[in-house]
């Protein structure tokens, strides 16, 4: 039995572990070298659920790549869709509520939406597969 990563598994993985690095590097930026900035601009919240989102997303696709590799290409949608869902959603969402609460420009506001709709979209896939596939007679 080969040992070797599927393609599919290995990027969600990749994704996986990209998300978390970042998500805990950014929770820490906001929790000490970006403290007292976004204290004074009442961003804390914001940047913490920035942070929140990122970080459960990484763990969710780890869980992804998990199960998906335990499929062996069985899954009723396409596996990568989640991926790429959920990676937009994350840089789209969480990027533009870090962007705000840092002090970005106003109309990133409209692009938080986006993300959040990338993310519930991803999750519709997952949801998907608990759906029974109809056999074709």
């Amino acid at each position: 039995m080969s040992s070797a990563v599927p393609p599919f598994p290995r990027t969600a993985l990749l994704a996986a572990s990209l998300l978390g690095g970042t998500g805990v590097a950014l929770g820490a930026l906001g929790a000490h070298a970006l403290k007292a900035k976004l204290l004074e601009r009442g961003m804390t919240g914001v940047w913490e659920t920035a942070a929140q989102y990122h970080l459960f997303h990484a763990v969710a696709l780890l869980g992804w790549a998990a199960w998906s590799r335990q499929q062996n290409g069985t899954a009723s949608v396409a596996p990568d869709w989640v991926t790429r869902l959920w990676v937009a959603g994350v840089v789209l969402f969480s990027g533009s509520l870090y962007w705000l609460a840092a002090g970005g420009p106003r109309w990133l506001g409209p692009v938080t939406p986006l993300g959040g709709v990338a993310l519930i979209a991803g999750w519709a896939l997952v949801a998907r597969q608990a759906i029974p596939r109809r056999k074709h007679a």
